[in-house]
């Protein structure tokens, strides 16, 4: 079989495939335009984000046996479609998983020590001790909204801080939760979570899930943690709720204005042609980026990484690892 790469990935992945008898192509500078034209000789297809695999784009490709996304995200590839027509989608979610887990524990820890604000006030020469007194994890309750892979290893290493783990998550059936995490109405949770980590898929149906509404329907003033996507947290209803001190503070690895096609923030208008985002006197301009989103930057309540969660080097080897075999045991 002929498996075309279109991104970088790991040489596991290449070298897995090629072990089990397929030949590769490794095509990073490919364009959608580009893949439309010779998809049709390959059987295999992976992709990362900067490749939108529509409708049109399925309809040129109807010898494809499987697409494989080298992540855990597939809101790029229309899923439904392709698989009416015969071909698999496939993922990788258990490659990253366990980075997931430890970076959104870490967001959390980072945004209830002030970390990351008292780290830059000593490399200023400010020694600020009760500005800076944090809050311990335990005897607080925690809200995971998704308890697939990633909310799953969130809750797995959440266990020895000694705080309540509850799970909302509404396609899995009743007993899907270990022993340590209590599985309960989306209701219970806004009534009882101090903190809420969003760990769910991009769709039509959680797009801006998170937003003045879930806000104003939960009972206590929270923290919020979002490793999952941006467009799950409507921006402009987040800043408002923190100026206004229903969200204590928020912990993001995802923004809404990403553009994933081109690992950057915004539509690409202030790059330069070499991809770097354009600076002023060493620093990075911001003035075109909305303003709701300015206010979290400029947020002392806010803890920002720049969609890094799953990005570990064993999740690269991992990610890769897992999709080869995925990918391998479609084409057998």
């Amino acid at each position: 079989m002929r498996v075309l790469i279109t991104d970088n990935t790991h040489p596991v992945l290449q070298e897995k495939l090629a072990a089990a008898g397929h030949q590769c192509r490794v095509w990073t500078d490919c364009t959608y335009q580009s893949l439309l034209e010779q998809v049709k000789d390959y059987d295999a297809i992976v992709v990362r984000s900067k490749i939108i695999i529509d409708r049109n784009f399925i309809d040129h490709a109807r010898h494809l046996k499987c697409i494989g996304r080298v992540g855990a995200g597939m809101e790029t590839i229309d899923v439904d479609y392709a698989e009416s027509v015969g071909i698999r989608c496939l993922n990788s979610p258990e490659g990253n998983r366990d980075a997931v887990g430890e970076h959104a524990l870490g967001l959390l820890l980072t945004l209830f020590n002030h970390i990351s604000s008292a780290d830059s006030e000593v490399r200023q020469g400010l020694w600020q001790r009760e500005a800076n007194r944090g809050l311990e994890v335990k005897g607080k309750t925690v809200g995971i909204i998704g308890f697939g892979n990633m909310g799953g290893a969130f809750a797995q290493r959440l266990q020895g801080f000694e705080c309540r783990i509850i799970a909302y998550d509404k396609y899995k059936p009743a007993g899907y939760a270990p022993s340590y995490v209590e599985e309960v109405s989306l209701d219970q949770l806004q009534k009882e979570a101090d903190i809420v980590s969003l760990h769910v898929p991009l769709t039509d149906e959680t797009h801006y899930m998170l937003n003045d509404t879930f806000i104003e329907q939960m009972l206590k003033p929270f923290y919020l943690i979002n490793t999952s996507r941006g467009a799950v947290v409507k921006t402009a209803d987040l800043a408002a709720a923190i100026e206004q001190g229903k969200v204590l503070g928020a912990a993001l690895d995802v923004i809404e204005y990403e553009d994933m096609s081109k690992d950057g923030i915004g539509n690409g208008e202030r790059r330069t042609e070499n991809g770097k985002q354009e600076t002023e006197n060493g620093e990075r301009k911001t003035d075109f980026l909305p303003t709701d989103f300015r206010y979290l930057l400029n947020s002392p309540r806010t803890v920002l990484t720049p969609h890094i969660a799953g990005w570990t080097v064993e999740s690269k080897y991992k990610l890769a690892a897992v999709l080869a075999d995925k990918i391998i045991n479609t084409l057998c």
